[in-house]
């Protein structure tokens, strides 16, 4: 009889603990990686669990993640992983009709579950198009139109946004003889150098990187990239060089800009040209290539390379070794070897590597194993694992998310 007690309370005690682990959390984050997915479908936020050992997701909230305050698009995470922030617009579809535009952030839990978003609203009545995080989490960088502009705020504690003085910083026009004879500025993309270098396997790991942060805004209507030194308090200046803008022409329409991990090249992708535009940052780290270490950029030498269709947001690998470049038009990524010392781009093979209908932005993760793509069309994201030695994409199975997904982040 006691032996059968003991049984039986063995088999309950295993129930018992498996009841537990099947309530658990799926995330943890010491442990797991996290995706953040902004959908336009119900306008909310999709959250997933990210298996760092074989790149299975888990969805946390999927339909039932909290709401956005307007139209989401644009998602960014914070360095530490503890907030999202994510670009909402009004709209009558949204929220009863009730919507605002302007950034929403939403503080992330330990479980990986987002809590109610906060929006706060730019001064000067801007309309925001695009947004970037510095690698030290002290300021959000937002690209605005009508007018054109960009908005700085201070990142504080609790993950509260605050308006900068002097912002909105209203984008520099250009007499002729800039490209398109000092057109009307219109920004489509902007990027920020870092001042923290990947803490293993990069060029730069282990040196010291710069204390100084260079914004590098596109302006789709001059086909230029526009340099601007941040100050401490996250006032935008003239680039430290002094040299004219116009000296930093771009292909025709850029639509995005991305910056080398270890603050050596700056890359823009050109929508109707269907190119890349390569620059090395005039740095320390470049001499003697550039004649000063200004921080102006100079044109990596040789023709422009070509990508596939309507080429728009695009980034390097977290190790500053390869570039990947989303075709938004061609439903694709075109994938590049960056030469370390030249900055000169080699198109991998094979290239370009499919994504699913409507690919509307990408994430890599800080270790470099896993690459996103958000699909708009598809109602999903397309998964990719990187071979670190080559670059090389793999894909893997879609991750099904609620419908039209736009932006994607992963910790």
């Amino acid at each position: 009889m006691r032996t059968r007690c003991t049984w039986i309370l063995g088999v309950a005690a295993l129930i018992s603990v498996a009841l537990l682990l099947a309530c658990s959390t799926k995330y943890s984050s010491s442990n797991n990686g996290l995706v953040v997915v902004s959908t336009q479908g119900n306008a909310d936020m999709d959250t997933f669990s990210l298996d760092l050992g074989n790149g299975h997701t888990a969805q946390i909230f999927n339909t039932a993640g909290p709401p956005t305050s307007g139209q989401p698009t644009a998602v960014v995470l914070d360095p530490a992983g503890d907030y999202a922030y994510v670009m909402v617009y009004q709209s009558a579809a949204v929220n009863k009709g009730a919507s605002s535009t302007g950034i929403e952030s939403f503080q992330i839990a330990s479980d990986g579950k987002l809590g109610s978003g906060t929006t706060y609203t730019l001064n000067g009545d801007v309309t925001p198009l695009a947004m970037v995080i510095d690698s030290a989490g002290k300021f959000l960088f937002v690209a605005d139109s009508t007018p054109p502009a960009v908005s700085v705020l201070a990142v504080g504690s609790g993950g509260k946004l605050t308006e900068v003085a002097g912002s909105p910083f209203p984008l520099q026009e250009l007499p002729p003889p800039s490209p398109t004879q000092g057109a009307t500025p219109l920004p489509s993309a902007l990027a920020i150098s870092p001042t923290v270098y990947p803490p293993a396997y990069a060029a730069c790991s282990g040196n010291v990187p710069p204390s100084t942060e260079n914004l590098y805004v596109t302006d789709s209507n001059n086909y230029l990239v526009l340099n601007y030194l941040v100050s401490s308090t996250g006032v935008l200046g003239p680039s430290t060089s002094g040299k004219p803008t116009s000296e930093n022409a771009t292909g025709t329409t850029p639509s995005g800009v991305t910056v080398d991990p270890c603050n050596r090249f700056v890359y823009v992708s050109n929508l109707y040209d269907r190119t890349v535009s390569a620059f090395t940052i005039c740095n320390s780290i470049s001499l003697p290539t550039c004649p000063n270490a200004d921080f102006s950029l100079l044109p990596v030498s040789g023709p422009l390379v070509g990508t596939g269709s309507t080429p728009g947001p695009l980034l390097m690998d977290a190790y500053a070794n390869f570039l990947y470049v989303l075709n938004t038009g061609g439903n694709s990524i075109s994938a590049y070897k960056v030469s370390t010392t030249t900055g000169s781009l080699t198109p991998l093979n094979p290239a370009p590597v499919t994504t699913n209908s409507y690919p509307t932005s990408i994430a890599v993760r800080s270790d470099d194993s896993w690459l996103f793509v958000a699909n708009l069309n598809s109602a999903n994201l397309s998964q990719y694992a990187i071979t670190p030695s080559t670059g090389a994409l793999i894909p893997q199975a879609p991750v099904q998310t609620d419908n039209f997904p736009w932006g994607v982040a992963v910790k």
